[in-house]
Formats: C-alpha cells, structure tokens, sequence
C-alpha cells in the first residue's frame, strides 16, 4: 500500500524525501548524538500532515491510545523497543502496573488489551490500575474479539502505589490526566512513573512542545540544509481567553491574522497556489474536541454563541483558556478516495508501526480527529528503517515511511526537550 498523494508525484515533497535518503548516514548519526544528551519519552505517537510542499507534525501524544490500529506484523518491533526500554529504566523489573484512562470504550480497552500484550511478550507481569474512585473491586470486561480484560482499584501504601498483592517497580501511565493531578500518583520516589506527572495535560502545554520543536528543526535543517518550515508549522499563543465570555477573542482574531499573513508570504515564496488556513486549538490536549479551522480572523468574530462554547469545552469537563493558533498544514494523502493522514508510533527512540487516520467527510484542510474516522494500518511488509536509497521519489511506500519515521522522531526529540525543559524536579547547576 503505498501512499497515494492526490498532487503529482514530482513536487517538492519528493525533493524532501530524496534528501532525506541521500543523508540517511547523517541522519542516523545526528539521532544518536541527540539521545546520548537527550532521554526520549517512554512512547510517542505523532499526527503528521503531508501537504505534497511541505510535511510537518501537527500534534504529539505522550499518552497514545491507538496502539491497537497496529497491524500484528509490527509487534516484534513494539515488543523489541518495549523490552530496550524497560531495560534502560529498570532492568530488574517484574510487575508493570498499567494506569488506563477512567472512561473506557471497546476501542481504548482494544488499545489497553494491545498494550498489555507487548509488554507481556517483553517479559513482564501486566495488572491494570483505575484511578477510578467508584472502582472497588476487580472488574473483568469482554472485548469484542472474546478476551478479557481486568481492571482492578489501585491502592496508594506510603510512598508506592500497586493493587492488592502486586508491586510493581515500574507504573505506566495511559491516562493523560487531563483532569489534573491525582494525588494517588505524586511524590512516587521509591517507583519509576512513565510518563512523569509533568507530561500530562494538567501540566503541558502544546506551544511549549511546538517552542521546542522549533528549535529541533532548526538544527535538523541546518544539517539538511533546508528551509525548517519545510517541517515545521509556524504557531503563536493567547493565554487569558474564555469562549463562554466571548473574552480574550482580539487576541486570537490578532494572532490568526498575523498568521495567515505569514502563511500567505511563505506560500508566494514557493508558488503554492493555495488559500492558507490556521487551525484554532486548545494549548492542552482535548482529544480532538473544539478545533476551529480559519481561514480569514473575521470568522472569529462571526461565530455564534453555541460554536464559541463548543470551542471553549475541553476533555474531562475542563475548559479550555489557553489557545494555540497553528499554521495549518492541509493533507493531501488519500486512502480509499477519502482524505487520509498519517501517525507514527515510537516506544523509546524507534519507529515501531503506524496508521492513517482516514475520513470520508472531512476535506483536505480539516481535522480528521472526529467522529467517523477510520484508522488503516502502514503497510509495513517492508520495515520503515530499510528504506531503497535508488527508488524514485513517490513510488517506494518503504521511503515515505522512512521520511514519515524521521519527522515522528523529530516530533519525540522535542517532546523530551519539552519534558526536560519543563521538569519541576530537574536539579539547578550553578
């Protein structure tokens, strides 16, 4: 299956795909400079956009919850990955305590049933843990393909958290604690808890991963030698806003129309012929929820009260009063005559699988991230990393996803600039 961009196989995309084959050697070794400074999050999952001018990461998930869309074929890799990075974290470790989100439908228990499989297969016992304070005693469910899944309460004793007879040494987080910090989890100091507390949506913020994946494309070009916004969407930040109130709304009407005006500038550049757009967004992660698409700031002004608080309702009944204003990045990827985009998958620092997220509903320039999307597996009959150095451009699926795999690492390198960056425990050096 090899990906189908509607734009003629010969635009500047190709040229970036060519690049980045000719300079794989350089590539890999810039990696592996980076994670000797840098510890890359425990696992990744990036939501790419492939505008056939320019390819760039529009989000990226320190909690993914699709692990289930990966095909059977890319497992080994995901146990391989799974069993380097326990070893580098605990390798004596026994008991792998999994702390799933506290609502749950077939698909996520699918993904959780998925995960506590890899890690099985990596050599470790997997018990699931619910925050969920209505949990009071083992609670067994039956997924759709006839397994059961069991998820138990979890117990806080002094400074450890496990269930009853189980303590792990390693707790896994699938909770993206958008609803805030649970005091269950904090100050676990005899444990290793992954990702840390600060990685979650109580915490982080997109602008501060987009601020340090700036900065990560700007090295990468440099040894590309190439325009960073080739891979990289430009953004700005407003912070006091409330869609409820209507307050708050000039900034963001400012900042989209500063935006598009850089968009416009960057595209006559490059001959686009294009009507740019900036995607509206909370600056903490809703799941997909209240993205707004715009392509002219009067829009702002024009929505009605009812879109204004469906933008202001975020995951978990928070509310959103940070926004990211992001350049959008309109994808040109189809899959079944259907608008496609692809997301990759990490454990540790490897590429471990992917799929595209499809919509039959959405156009080129909206959020797929809905109701309705369809989730179809990378073709990885030939593995990502073995990409053919004298295909040409466009034809070879391995060489896309290798490209695809460079920029979902990019993504991850900076989500670890971010965590260090942003890490309430990190120790001061005079």
């Amino acid at each position: 299956m090899v990906p189908h961009l509607i734009t003629a196989l010969t635009g500047p995309i190709n040229e970036l795909e060519q690049r980045i084959l000719e300079s794989m050697p350089a590539i890999e070794r810039w990696f592996r400079l980076e994670w000797m400074e840098h510890t890359p999050p425990f696992y990744t999952s990036v939501d790419l956009r492939n505008a056939g001018f320019k390819l760039a990461p529009v989000d990226t998930n320190l909690f993914p919850g699709g692990w289930h869309n990966l095909t059977p074929e890319m497992l080994p890799l995901a146990v391989q990955a799974a069993m380097a990075a326990i070893e580098k974290i605990c390798p004596e470790a026994k008991n792998l305590l999994l702390v799933p989100e506290r609502h749950a439908g077939s698909f996520y228990l699918a993904n959780l049933q998925r995960l506590k499989n890899i890690f099985h297969q990596a050599g470790l016992n997997v018990r699931l843990g619910s925050l969920d304070e209505s949990l009071t005693g083992p609670t067994t469910v039956t997924l759709p393909d006839g397994s059961d899944l069991t998820v138990e309460p979890l117990q806080r004793v002094r400074g450890r958290v496990g269930l009853k007879d189980f303590d792990p040494c390693t707790v896994l987080l699938n909770n993206d604690l958008s609803a805030g910090l649970p005091a269950k989890l904090e100050n676990l100091h005899e444990q290793y808890l992954l990702p840390p507390l600060h990685a979650g949506w109580a915490v982080r913020r997109k602008s501060t991963h987009f601020q340090s994946y700036e900065e990560v494309a700007k090295k990468f070009s440099k040894l590309m030698g190439m325009d960073p916004w080739l891979i990289n969407p430009m953004f700005a930040q407003c912070g006091q806003v409330d869609f409820s109130q209507g307050d708050g709304l000039d900034c963001v009407q400012t900042q989209a129309d500063a935006m598009l005006a850089k968009v416009r500038r960057k595209y006559k550049e490059y001959g686009i012929n294009e009507k740019p757009f900036v995607a509206v967004k909370a600056d903490n992660g809703t799941d997909g929820m209240g993205i707004l698409m715009v392509r002219d700031a009067k829009e702002l002004a024009e929505l009605s009260r009812r879109a204004l608080e469906k933008m202001g309702e975020a995951k978990d009944g928070q509310h959103v009063t940070q926004v990211l204003i992001q350049e959008g990045v309109p994808t040109y990827e189809r899959m079944h005559d259907a608008v496609a985009e692809p997301v990759v998958y990490m454990i540790d620092r490897y590429v471990v699988g992917g799929f595209y997220r499809v919509h039959a509903e959405r156009g080129t320039d909206e959020n797929l991230n809905t109701p309705g999307a369809r989730y179809v597996p990378l073709a990885f009959a030939e593995h990502n990393q073995l990409p053919k150095p004298g295909a040409k451009p466009g034809v070879s699926a391995p060489n896309r996803f290798y490209m695809y795999g460079v920029i979902g690492r990019l993504a991850m390198l900076a989500a670890s600039y971010e965590l260090e960056a942003t890490d309430p425990d990190a120790e001061v050096y005079e």
